[in-house]
This record gives structure tokens, C-alpha cells and sequence, in this order.
């Protein structure tokens, strides 16, 4: 009986230690790296090499020194309209394309993996693909307008300040829609047919049982997919880097904090070879503060509105 009870308590211990291989990958590339960047903030660096400790001093020039308190703000501006733009192109397409499969149209399936099918792809390919594609002199978009009339649309679409980063922001929407649309059409499935067929005996049809009846009780899905476009956006890298490259071309007008940190802390300040590590770290920090804050704030508030209803 001993025997049999060290036995099971054994096995209950060590389904304890499966966890710890992945929370030693997790502290070593996630935990230590933010700890480490709150440590570089505070110091003074010579390229590489540690300097003196300086305090705050990194966070003053980022917010009061020229260029970079005017390039903080102007990435800051792009990522928040990179936001505006995922939630208002991105998820309400994924919301219409969710709705319709959860009709149960004809080819449902089939069209819910191919809605999806572009985020299979690296992030990389599709920055080149639609690169290639937005090419002003022979690119399929400006082929196409053309070959229709519509000449005077046709444009350099990554090479004009006015149209770069909304031109990078629609690619991303295209990319990220089908990942919003299984998150609306897991809410839409958990509401209850019941409700749903209740409404419309009532008369409640089109977009008034959408609005009515819904969205209210696909709230938690409202909230997940808000909370990550708002995590998506503030991190916004891989496409403009891959579209655009590391400097926000054309002036400036694709940056985002992401390649702004990039830049002054692996590239250099102004694009050059020296860098800036400490400055980097400290706009590090604060990107991640602003994530995390505005992220948790949403989530409160969401919960607290929800537990009142």
C-alpha cells in the first residue's frame, strides 16, 4: 500500500516538470530579453560596450531631444492609424465573411480555408509578393487600372508619402482577415440557435438581429479580437520591413515604433552604422507599456461593463 501511494504521488509530481522546458524557453526569450531592456535603458553605451549608469536620461531624449521626440510621435501617429484601419477594414470584413459562412451558404467550407489560406504564408513572402504587385511600371494593380480606364488611379503606391502606409495597411488587412474571421465565427457559434431563432420569429431579421441581438453576445469575441489588432498594430514590423525596409520610406511616412526602434538601436539613429542601444532600450520600454497598459485598461474595462450586464 506504501509502495502503491509513493507510486502515485510520484507520477502526480512529475506531470509537475512537463511544463518547465517550455518555461525556461519562454523566461529565456521572452521574460529575460524585457528585463534586459529595462536594465540597458538606464545606462550610457558606447556602441556595444556599457558606459555609465545615467538614470532617466535616455527617456528625456527620447521625448524632449531632436530628431527623436518629433520621429517618436510621428510613428506613434502611424501605429495608431495602422489600428484605425485593421479594425475598421480588416475585422469588419472578416465580421461580414464570418457571418457568411456561418449562414452555411453553399461551399462554406471551402470558403472558410481560403479566407485563411494567406496567413499559411510568411510574412515575408507576402511583403515581397505585394511588393512585386505595387510596383508603379509594371505591377498587377496599376496593370489593372489601367487596362479598365482607370488610369488616373494608378499610382506609386509605395513611393508616395500620401499612400505607403495605407497601401502596407490594406496588404496587412488582406493578410489578417482570415484569423479575425475564426474568431467571429467561434463567437457566432456559441451563441444559442435558440436565441437566434427566437428573434427572428419575432420579426428581429437582418441588421437589426445583428445589432440587436448579435454582436451583444459576441462581446468576449469583440473583446479578444480588439485587445490583439491593438497588440498587432503597436507591433507592426515584419510587413513594413519587408515592403519598405528599416528607414520608414518615403520620409518617414511608414514608420511605426517598431522600425523606429529598429533602426536606433541596430542601425543607427539616423540609418548609419552606429547605434544607439540605450535609447533603444528605453523606447523599448515604453512601446512596451504602452501595449501592456492600454491592453489591460481595455480588458478592465471590458469586464467590468460585461459583469454589469
Amino acid at each position: 500500500m506504501n509502495n502503491l501511494a509513493k507510486s502515485s504521488g510520484w507520477k502526480k509530481g512529475t506531470v509537475h516538470l512537463f511544463p518547465v522546458p517550455a518555461l525556461a524557453v519562454y523566461i529565456m526569450f521572452v521574460i529575460y530579453p524585457i528585463l534586459s531592456a529595462f536594465g540597458y535603458s538606464f545606462y550610457d553605451w558606447k556602441g556595444l560596450v556599457r558606459g555609465e549608469f545615467i538614470g532617466v536620461s535616455n527617456f528625456v531624449d527620447l521625448f524632449t531631444k531632436e530628431p527623436f521626440n518629433h520621429l517618436f510621435w510621428n510613428a506613434f501617429g502611424h501605429n495608431l492609424y495602422y489600428f484605425a484601419i485593421e479594425m475598421a477594414v480588416q475585422n469588419v470584413i472578416a465580421f461580414v465573411l464570418a457571418y457568411l459562412v456561418y449562414s452555411k451558404l453553399k461551399g462554406s467550407n471551402f470558403l472558410k480555408m481560403a479566407y485563411f489560406l494567406p496567413r499559411l504564408l510568411s510574412v515575408i513572402v507576402v511583403g515581397f509578393l505585394w511588393k512585386l504587385m505595387l510596383n508603379p511600371n509594371n505591377g498587377v494593380v496599376n496593370v489593372l487600372l489601367k487596362k479598365v480606364g482607370l488610369v488616373s488611379w494608378a499610382k506609386p503606391w509605395l513611393g508616395d508619402p500620401s499612400t505607403a502606409l495605407t497601401s502596407i495597411t490594406i496588404v496587412n488587412s488582406w493578410f489578417g482577415v482570415g484569423f479575425s474571421m475564426l474568431i467571429f465565427l467561434a463567437g457566432l457559434h456559441a451563441i444559442s440557435t435558440e436565441v437566434i431563432e427566437a428573434a427572428r420569429l419575432d420579426g428581429v431579421k437582418g441588421f437589426r438581429l445583428i445589432r440587436s441581438i448579435i454582436l451583444p453576445m459576441m462581446s468576449q469575441s469583440l473583446i479578444i479580437i480588439t485587445v490583439f489588432t491593438f497588440i498587432h498594430a503597436f507591433e507592426a514590423f515584419e510587413l513594413i520591413y519587408a515592403m519598405e525596409g528599416s528607414q520608414g520610406e518615403p520620409y518617414n511616412s511608414t514608420d511605426t515604433l517598431a522600425v523606429f526602434f529598429y533602426r536606433i538601436a541596430f542601425g543607427g539613429s539616423s540609418g548609419g552604422d552606429s547605434v544607439a542601444l540605450g535609447l533603444g532600450s528605453a523606447l523599448a520600454v515604453v512601446l512596451f507599456f504602452i501595449i501592456a497598459s492600454i491592453s489591460a485598461l481595455f480588458l478592465y474595462f471590458t469586464r467590468n461593463q460585461s459583469a454589469q450586464h
